[in-house]
């Protein structure tokens, strides 16, 4: 799934380009400096999930409303990793990926979204391959996702910059951005990080 080199963006329709660059911009993340939410925003509007997204954005992330939502988001990805019809091989992925569901909500609830966003990827690279097996590990992965879906296509785009990120949250590049909840980038990063869940929870 995880594509991460700069041809990967060729397959993203010429008009929707430039927000998508916007959000994962080159170099990023840099030290001390996380995504825009600006540029998340403008994503989130593509991905046609404009309003719940500004709405929650803004909402405190401690209260109920907030806490209502992540549980819509767990019985939703439940459902979902449920319904999938795998091979028999494949059962045991995903008897896993439900069991990381709790932990990783837990992790978006301590506020570390450093953290939470590396688990988020490997969250998204075994749903990818519980969805369409094999499809999901080939190059041209984004290209058939955009042929059957535009929106489906930008969202497993985003999947992909999301795992080609990881090893920038794992805290061994000694760039000195501080990590936890103290970051610096905790605000893009759960901005970012909340365009996932929010598709999700819709999907």
């Amino acid at each position: 799934m995880y594509n991460c080199s700069p041809h990967a963006n060729e397959a993203i329709p010429q008009e929707y380009r430039k927000i998508a660059e916007d959000l994962f911009p080159p170099g990023f993340p840099k030290p001390g400096q996380g995504p825009s939410l600006k540029s998340a925003e403008a994503f989130a509007e593509i991905l046609g999930i404009g309003a719940d997204y500004k709405r929650l954005l803004y909402t405190q992330r401690s209260g109920a409303e907030m806490a209502h939502f992540l549980g819509h988001f767990q019985n939703n990805l439940d459902l979902l990793i449920q319904k999938t019809w795998v091979e028999k091989s494949d059962e045991a992925r995903k008897e896993k990926l439900q069991d990381r569901i709790p932990g990783f909500i837990a992790e978006i609830e301590g506020g570390d979204y450093r953290k939470a966003l590396k688990e988020f990827g490997g969250v998204l690279e075994e749903l990818t391959h519980l969805l369409f097996g094999a499809q999901s590990h080939k190059d041209d992965f984004a290209e058939y996702a955009f042929r059957i879906d535009l929106q489906m296509g930008l969202f497993w785009w985003y999947g992909g910059q999301i795992g080609c990120l990881k090893s920038a949250y794992d805290g061994k590049q000694g760039n000195g951005v501080a990590k936890g909840v103290n970051d610096p980038c905790n605000e893009g990063l759960w901005a970012v990080l909340l365009l996932g869940i929010c598709y999700l929870t819709n999907f």
